[in-house]
């Protein structure tokens, strides 16, 4: 599991790295596509910081109620 966690970490650096290039590129950070990617970036990055802390599948059973 902890592979994913690690993919999905450099997918949201690829999209913040990419977000950094356009928005040099376009020399705006308002442009739709920056933000765009720099909002699923982080999330992407906070969602794999999220799993890789003890406890998590547990919160995660519990928000889908497959405790039982």
């Amino acid at each position: 599991m902890g592979f994913y966690y690690f993919i999905i970490l450099f997918i949201g650096i690829f999209f913040i790295v990419g977000a950094v290039i356009q928005a040099v590129k376009y020399s705006s950070l308002f442009k739709k596509k920056v933000i765009f990617s720099g909002v699923i970036g982080f999330m992407l990055i906070g969602l794999s910081i999220f799993l890789f802390t003890p406890g998590s599948s547990d919160i995660i059973a519990e928000l889908l109620r497959l405790n039982g």
